[in-house]
């Protein structure tokens, strides 16, 4: 176990306590929620850079990172439907979370096929990471209709709208061989 590894079980850790904390009352929950959350997003970065720069990455990094960073982004987003209460917030938080379902599939399907460097993380992919972590933050630690509640949502439909184009480009880089035997 190392420190990169640690760095992604908390994070996993962080995801209950994130639910505790969206149902405290207002005062507490907006703060304590957000900050759970950009803890979280902290560590999503510093695991990465940390196995990187000290050459620690290992399979069960490889595996649970992603699956801890989806859980989070997903729980988080669900808990945001139920505050706002809007088909403006559930949309956007649905195509993200239905993105991550498929694209999870897609990458590994490839990788059985071993052309996983085919669906590899792209910029745009890291941009949307970027804007959907910032806005989440900021949809957590505000009411409903706040200004910086209005530019958290206004980041999440650009976030939405990365999430929906890197779709695409993965699924134009694995289509040669999803309709290879049709």
């Amino acid at each position: 176990m190392n420190i990169p590894n640690i760095l992604t079980l908390i994070r996993i850790i962080f995801i209950p306590l994130l639910v505790i904390a969206f149902y405290l009352p207002p005062s507490w929950s907006y703060p304590s929620a957000a900050l759970l959350f950009g803890a979280a997003a902290v560590t999503d970065w510093f695991d990465g850079y940390l196995a990187r720069r000290w050459n620690q990455s290992t399979p069960f990094g490889a595996f649970l990172d992603p699956v801890a960073d989806k859980l989070i982004v997903a729980v988080a987003l669900a808990l945001l439907i139920e505050r706002y209460d809007s088909i403006w917030m559930t949309l956007p938080a649905l195509v993200i979370i239905g993105r991550e379902i498929v694209i999870s599939a897609l990458r590994e399907w490839m990788a059985e096929l071993g052309k996983r460097a085919n669906v590899a993380v792209s910029q745009i992919g890291k941009l949307k990471t970027a804007l959907q972590m910032i806005s989440i933050f900021l949809l957590l630690g505000v009411s409903p209709g706040s200004m910086i509640g209005m530019l958290g949502q206004l980041m999440l439909y650009a976030a939405a709208l990365l999430t929906l184009w890197s779709m695409i480009q993965y699924l134009r880089a694995a289509w040669p061989e999803l309709v290879r035997d049709i």
